[in-house]
């Protein structure tokens, strides 16, 4: 019988807590529920009493730590430092461990997603490709006029319309492997082009390219880039994540760059925690560490190196803005994006009620809570409503295709467009050379 994960971090980190209830108002599922065990304050409960040997892992704890959103608005929250993410990450490798929740459909689609697919990034871009012929051909339009999903269980039914738009070219296909500023080149950055990012939002990723190169950076992209491990680590496969981690660092060269440039929140948040995930690695600790140290989020990097403010706008006038939970409470960047926003010509940027308040999507949080995901996204979108703005930016695959998705169904919302804030800037910088 392997050792309980949970008695063998450091004990101190289970301790922190206080109990203080500072952490209950910013959690969805407290909130949702009113339910003790549904918040931090309970789940550290429940972890501390595996931990003492007082409760056994069952299917009860499994279900209690995966209707958690992983979304850290409560590690914003403590005043006491509690490192939820850590806690949250080992008790759901725990209960994985425990074998407490192996239904033949759940292991198989884990099977095949964790461990196959997004472990093999030519299969994942070779699933890409013949999603998005099937996208494009009109077979999917043909399909769903015959209600052919309609056949499907209620539970795989309902997740066909959440199914992203394929991109027509990858990444690999619209960025260099190495590309140089125009100007003077002042830093040497990696870009990391993500899972989904690289999938459906490749356009993203060439207008984070070319912000970066505007800003006299010299961008080295590999065509060929594993997953972060993000989904891997939140879904409690520990040692998944820890050899993506490995492959990640391998494929940069960290010696001869200043940042490696992550444009997606969920990403990066886990990206710059490697150094805690490879501490026991006698080969990558090291590594580890100074990869941590130079991973940044774009906006992020941009307001470091002092970014060139546009001399043109970006075609949009009012915005609101949505906060990635992992950009803002994991990786702490909350201002960075506005400034990026307020510093395009004519775009009114217009505040967000409860622009921090997860939106429903957290990773594959809409899969496998599908209730509960509705109702944080109605809650989100009647929040965007208020602000009558017609754009909404983001910084997040996953929040843009649940807001996007929302937005939808929602005949006679103003809001009627999604976007990011990288590339509202990106469309500034190419406006500068386009004739009035």
């Amino acid at each position: 019988m392997p050792a309980s994960l949970l008695k063998t971090i450091d004990y101190s980190v289970l301790q922190q807590c206080m109990h203080c209830g500072m952490c209950l108002p910013t959690c969805p599922t407290y909130v949702e529920t009113k339910m003790e065990r549904n918040s931090p304050r309970g789940r550290i409960s429940l972890m501390r009493s595996v931990a003492d040997g007082e409760l056994d892992v069952t299917k009860a704890l499994s279900d209690e730590m995966y209707y958690c959103l992983g979304c850290l608005a409560c590690q914003t929250a403590c005043p006491a430092g509690v490192n939820y993410a850590e806690l949250f990450e080992t008790a759901r490798a725990e209960v994985e461990q425990a074998k407490v929740d192996t239904g033949a459909q759940r292991t198989f689609w884990r099977w095949l997603t964790l461990n196959f697919i997004f472990m093999k990034p030519r299969i994942l871009r070779l699933v890409g490709r013949v999603l998005g012929l099937y996208q494009r051909s009109g077979m999917e339009a043909f399909m769903r006029r015959m209600n052919f999903f309609g056949l499907m269980p209620k539970s795989l039914a309902a997740l066909e319309p959440q199914t992203p738009k394929m991109a027509e070219r990858f990444s690999n296909g619209l960025i260099d492997p190495i590309e140089q500023p125009a100007g003077e080149k002042k830093h040497s950055v990696g870009l990391l082009t993500g899972c989904i990012q690289d999938l459906a939002f490749s356009n993203i990723n060439r207008d984070t390219a070319d912000v970066l190169l505007a800003n006299g950076c010299k961008v080295t992209t590999p065509p060929v880039q594993n997953c972060c491990g993000s989904l891997h680590a939140h879904n409690g496969e520990l040692e998944l994540a820890r050899e993506l981690a490995r492959r990640q660092i391998d494929a940069f060269d960290l010696d001869n760059l200043d940042a490696i440039i992550t444009n997606a929140g969920g990403c990066g948040s886990h990206l710059k925690t490697y150094g805690h995930l490879l501490h026991d690695d006698p080969f990558y600790a090291d590594k580890a560490k100074v990869w941590d140290s130079k991973v940044k989020d774009i906006h992020e990097w941009l307001v470091q190196i002092r970014f060139r403010q546009p001399g043109a706008g970006a075609g949009v006038g009012e915005v609101t803005y949505h906060e990635s939970c992992h950009l803002c409470h994991g990786q702490k960047v909350v201002s960075q994006p506005r400034q990026i926003l307020a510093s395009i010509p004519g775009l009114k940027l217009k505040e967000l009620p409860e622009s921090n308040w997860c939106c429903g999507s957290a990773g594959i949080y809409n899969i496998t809570q599908p209730a509960q995901s509705q109702k944080l996204l109605k809650r989100k979108l009647a929040c965007i409503e208020q602000t009558k703005a017609p754009v909404v930016a983001t910084s997040n695959p996953g929040c843009h295709l649940q807001i996007a998705g929302g937005l939808r169904s929602s005949v006679g919302a103003a809001c009627h467009e999604v976007t990011q804030p990288v590339t509202l800037l990106a469309q500034a910088y190419r406006a500068e050379k386009s004739p009035s």
